[in-house]
């Protein structure tokens, strides 16, 4: 694997793939980021760019992790004491995950984002930005129904954080997509460079396989839970034996949020994942790519049922440190 696949490995895009084929020429010292906002346990979601974060590393680059407590605050997550609380577990709960703690940088967005210098910079972004863009940069990641002139702010402070985190590489769900697309249109208004962008996959919800998996709404899986929890939720999930599920009865697609799991979650942290089967079913199947194993369940080799039970197994091995953290 060279080092443009590693980088981009389970993405579902990088803006601009010029860009980031640049950065991969020579990504020793580069900088990547993602910023998360404190406001509860880590969950599948988180993963998902933390191992994005691992694979950056292993590319060579240095990693800075923004606990957004300010963003945080101003989406209306509680007061700075009890976000600041949050931040801490979360941060011991990454480097459990897997993060390399000497590569990674961990920052609290109120280290400088109260600086005189950051907040005229941030007025002068706001002269370049109406409300109704800031809006629809701010709509899939918004807390309530009504958007807040400090939701508005927001994302206006999200593309601001790039230029004075210094980074190369701004990574985020697709869920973030709209932000970084206002950071790469504003930024250059104000003298700054349009940041090169990475996007990781969205996983469906849990049980039907439609949307994003979310900790407010529907089942989602997060450090907190225990191997029951873990194996009673993969058990309940939407699994047919497609890759390519028909659409629902509203009509809206479908995808199979098990073998997304493994696709993003599962394979990229062990070389070979066992499928455990009694003898007289076949006996266990090896897979050592992600590709053979969805190949299997869409072919009928691979049943749903076995499925599940090995990726609740795998799950719990990944969440199993994190959530040590927790019961400390």
């Amino acid at each position: 694997m060279d080092v443009y696949e590693q980088i981009t490995r389970n993405a579902t895009e990088v803006v601009t793939e010029a860009e980031g084929r640049e950065l991969a020429d020579d990504p020793e010292g580069k900088r990547a980021y993602v910023g998360y906002e404190p406001s509860g346990v880590l969950h599948i979601g988180h993963m998902l760019t933390a191992t994005k974060l691992m694979d950056l590393q292993d590319a060579g680059f240095e990693v800075t992790v923004l606990l957004a407590d300010v963003h945080a605050y101003l989406n209306g997550k509680g007061t700075f004491e009890e976000i600041r609380e949050t931040a801490e577990r979360m941060k011991e709960q990454f480097l459990a995950y897997g993060l390399d703690e000497e590569q990674t940088e961990f920052l609290y967005g109120s280290e400088f984002e109260f600086d005189r210098e950051y907040a005229l910079d941030l007025h002068a972004l706001e002269l370049e930005t109406s409300i109704s863009r800031a809006e629809r940069a701010m709509s899939e990641i918004k807390s309530g129904d009504t958007v807040t002139v400090s939701q508005a702010v927001y994302p206006l402070m999200q593309a601001l954080d790039i230029v004075y985190l210094d980074v190369d590489l701004a990574v985020g769900g697709m869920e973030q997509r709209k932000v970084h697309m206002l950071a790469r249109d504003t930024l250059p208004k104000i003298g700054e460079e349009a940041p090169t962008c990475l996007h990781t996959p969205l996983i469906a919800d849990l049980q039907s396989g439609v949307g994003k998996m979310s900790s407010s709404e529907g089942v989602s899986i997060s450090m907190e839970d225990s191997p029951e929890d873990i194996e009673e939720k993969v058990n309940a999930a939407f699994c047919p034996p497609s890759r390519d599920p028909e659409p629902d009865e509203d009509g809206n697609e479908r995808e199979n949020p098990v073998l997304q799991i493994f696709e993003y979650h599962v394979f990229p942290r062990f070389d070979t994942v066992v499928v455990e089967r009694p003898d007289e079913y076949g006996g266990d199947l090896e897979y050592e790519d992600y590709e053979s194993l969805a190949a299997d369940l869409d072919g009928g080799e691979l049943h749903p049922a076995d499925a599940k039970s090995a990726l609740a197994t795998y799950l719990d091995e990944l969440i199993a440190p994190g959530r040590e953290k927790l019961q400390a």
